[in-house]
């Protein structure tokens, strides 16, 4: 279970420092998901993919390439098999997502203390390393909902400066902080926004001036707190790469790079990127909305297949989920499994777990390894150590309410769910390699027991 050892082809440098230049660009203009979602159409844009609405009739061709967004923080790429019509026997799906841990603005956030600061009341999204967060320069960014003569419109909003901050507690007030410490997100974690004055500090009337609008016009906002440390290689020879919101959109960026790059086969490609996989996908938008669901049953009926036969197409697809997965940690290599212990830059990890939180098993496992064998690109294998709980992804929950043959994989990295994340330089390139051969490929559940591969 070692994962197979491929003859794997060398990552150039130039390759991989122009994949991870656009990765950083990438993730230094996504400061949430609805960003990365914005940016993610740019990409497509640039690509000539068509932009599609949910809420039109859509006219599907062969050959062709769309995109189709949900709440501004979801979206759903895909391109159709060459061809006189639109015909397709499955689907071949990459998912992962676009939101990572932080902290939300709560309404009414101003907050006075010892009547010289004003702070902001703010309450986590998703499962943070607390203490990662304090003492860096943060800033806000998000969407807010205006009033205007044709109804509610959302304008995406990022205030592109330093902001804020989250003040450490001094060691002189507390010796015991070095021996462990308990952050309480109520009191220790609150960013401390402005000096108190007469006027008084007002959040939303800097985030209406960035926006170009009245405060007035404001209805109401979905605002988050984000990192200002800019991302950045390092290491003896940059054989590392840091910054915050790896986890995922390191793989986000790999899969939208891979079906713009990819020479596909005779299934449909499908890039999913979903929102909220962070605080369990049970939103309209995430991985168990019915997001996945629509949009391969739009694609099959433009194809003319019935009901029965879309049956038979999503039974014969294929996805892959991309979450990013934990290398084996330089100080705490005990927190390891004793035998799969995936190393960054040691290639693509297949996650497994006996429990169902990964979806990988010995046929879809054993697709993966071929499919990086081809794009001759290294695999790793990681398990929980087994008295230690581990997270879960996208995964289960995508093929719950759409089945299929699924394998979870991931990119190796350190400190996930921290504010600044390290990973491997050359493994974003072995994704992006491994994708666009998926892509390539035409993979065919055929019959139980069955999984063809041309």
């Amino acid at each position: 279970m070692g994962g197979n050892k491929p003859s794997v082809k060398a990552t150039g440098v130039s390759e991989t420092k122009k994949c991870n230049e656009g990765l950083l660009r990438f993730i230094e203009e996504s400061p949430n998901a609805y960003f990365a979602v914005r940016e993610i159409g740019k990409l497509l844009d640039g690509a000539g993919f068509e932009r599609l609405t949910e809420t039109e009739k859509w006219n599907l061709k062969a050959g062709k390439a769309y995109y189709v967004t949900r709440d501004e923080s979801s979206v759903l790429a895909f391109r159709t098999p060459k061809g006189r019509t639109l015909s397709f026997d499955s689907f071949q799906i990459v998912a992962s997502h676009t939101d990572s841990p932080t902290f939300k603005v709560k309404p009414d956030a101003e907050m006075t203390a010892e009547d010289a600061y004003i702070k902001l009341n703010t309450e986590k999204y998703g499962g943070m390393i607390l203490y990662s967060w304090l003492d860096r320069p943060l800033s806000v960014a998000g969407r807010i909902a205006l009033e205007t003569k044709e109804g509610i419109r959302t304008r995406l909003v990022k205030i592109d400066r330093d902001l804020l901050v989250i003040p450490s507690l001094a060691i002189h007030m507390d010796r015991t902080l070095n021996d462990g410490y308990s952050f309480h997100p109520q009191k220790d974690m609150l960013p401390l926004f402005a000096q108190k004055t007469e006027d008084g500090a007002d959040l939303m009337e800097l985030v209406a001036r960035e926006a170009g609008v009245k405060k007035e016009e404001i209805l109401d906002a979905d605002l988050y707190l984000y990192s200002r440390v800019k991302g950045s290689l390092f290491g003896a020879e940059d054989e590392f790469v840091g910054s915050g919101r790896l986890d995922d959109l390191q793989c986000a960026y790999a899969s939208v790079q891979s079906l713009i790059g990819a020479q596909c086969g005779k299934n449909v490609a499908v890039c999913a990127v979903f929102n909220n996989e962070e605080v369990g996908s049970s939103t309209k938008q995430g991985a168990a909305s019915s997001f996945l669901e629509t949009v391969l049953g739009r694609i099959a009926s433009a194809a003319g297949k019935s009901e029965e036969e879309k049956i038979c197409a999503l039974s014969k697809s294929f996805l892959i989920s991309a979450d990013n997965a934990h290398a084996v940690h330089p100080n705490h290599a005990d927190k390891a499994d004793p035998t799969n212990r995936p190393k960054l830059n040691g290639g693509i990890v297949i996650k497994y777990n006996a429990n169902q939180k990964y979806t990988s098993d010995a046929v879809s496992g054993a697709a993966f390894k071929k499919i990086c064998k081809k794009a001759g690109v290294p695999v790793q294998t990681y398990v929980n150590r087994s008295d230690i709980a581990g997270g879960s992804t996208l995964g289960s929950i995508a093929v719950s309410r759409v089945s299929m043959h699924s394998v979870d994989i991931g990119l190796p990295q350190l400190a996930m769910h921290s504010a600044y994340e390290t990973a491997g330089s050359r493994d974003t390139g072995y994704l992006v390699r491994a994708l666009e051969t998926f892509y390539g490929l035409t993979i065919t559940a055929e019959s139980e027991g069955l999984l063809r591969m041309e």
